[in-house]
């Protein structure tokens, strides 16, 4: 594998999981505030740390940039939207260049190139040489996120789950719903990615505190079930920032063990943590265990499900609340069906 990044190879260093507490954009002349305060936060973190250790990875929430602040995609893609190419990820670009660093950019709301009413939320890895990788989400927030799938425009598994060789190690990314679906992290697992980072806006109750502290629980999981760090970064905004949702916040670090190594404590607010991500030992532990290697112990054939069409992709039907309401039917159907089809009960609304 030949590393994207222009150094040599980095057997340990420290992640930074940045989160932010800004107001939602409303319109797109309102990114560039947002990307200042992401600079900032960027060379205080490399400066401050600097007689300790070196930060080298920064991830950045959801949402920091815009969120699907809009119900419709003509709104999103008229007031927010932005080409793949873009002052702002040029502004990032330059400022690992010039630190050496590597940014996972949090979200923005892209245009497709191809067609004018496909939109994406998308994060872009940029490291010392420019972009390394983009990642669209693969599973919005449905039914409210009215931005297109890689899955609705027929993408590759390869197309959807991106991995960059960098000197600092295999880096993978994957958007806040994402994490739910364990085939998301073993896809990048499958493509090599030694950190996965995680951009959320991952709201209450399902933050990082009892009794529904699902940010907590999947982040550790994930980690431990693929042998991989997980970098972490949650939306700090307050209530007033981001209705009707508030934000738990809670970034973290976790280790390939799922040991949590650094966690801001729970609450919005602007934080940053960090934490060390040894490569070297990710790499021996991989290379050394035979119990406990999922990935090596997975019996792809036992697993059926993963084979049969479940949510249909959009496939060219324009995307908004109601015809994802009708998509969500009809997964819901096929799922029904294939279980009947094995022996299971009907699955019946108890409200």
């Amino acid at each position: 594998m030949t590393a994207a990044g222009g150094g040599a190879a980095v057997a340990r260093y420290h992640a930074a999981a940045v989160q932010t507490a800004l107001e939602c954009p409303r319109d797109r002349g309102e990114i560039g505030v947002r990307v200042d305060r992401m600079c900032t936060l960027v060379e205080q973190t490399v400066g401050g740390y600097e007689p300790f250790f070196d930060v080298r990875l920064f991830a950045f929430p959801e949402f920091v940039m815009a969120a699907p602040a809009y119900g419709t995609v003509g709104e999103l893609r008229d007031r927010l939207a932005l080409p793949l190419a873009n002052e702002h990820i040029d502004r990032l670009a330059r400022l690992c260049a010039k630190l050496g660093v590597f940014i996972q950019c949090g979200t923005f709301i892209e245009q497709c190139a191809q067609e004018r009413d496909v939109l994406f939320n998308t994060s872009v890895l940029c490291g010392p040489t420019g972009v390394l990788s983009v990642y669209r989400k693969v599973n919005p927030w449905i039914p409210w996120e009215v931005h297109a799938s890689p899955h609705d425009r027929g993408a590759s598994p390869s197309e959807c789950f991106p991995v960059a060789h960098t000197e600092i190690g295999s880096i993978g990314c994957a958007i806040c719903y994402d994490w739910l679906f364990p085939e998301s992290i073993r896809q990048l697992a499958f493509h090599g990615a030694e950190v996965a980072v995680r951009v959320s806006a991952y709201m209450d109750p399902w933050g990082a505190t009892p009794p529904m502290d699902w940010w907590t629980l999947f982040n550790r999981a994930r980690a431990a079930e693929n042998t991989l760090f997980v970098v972490a970064a949650n939306q700090g905004a307050h209530l007033s920032q981001y209705p009707p949702f508030s934000w738990p916040g809670g970034s973290m670090v976790v280790d390939f063990d799922g040991r949590i190594l650094a966690q801001a404590d729970p609450g919005p607010g602007e934080k940053v943590v960090v934490a060390p991500v040894d490569i070297a030992a990710l790499r021996a532990e991989r290379a050394r265990r035979r119990g406990h290697d999922m990935r090596a112990h997975l019996r792809s054939e036992a697993y059926d499900y993963a084979r049969e069409g479940v949510m249909p992709p959009a496939a060219g039907t324009p995307i908004d609340v109601a015809s994802l309401e009708a998509r969500i039917a009809q997964g819901r159907a096929r799922s029904d069906a294939f279980r009947a089809a094995r022996g299971a009960a009907p699955e019946v609304d108890g409200t």
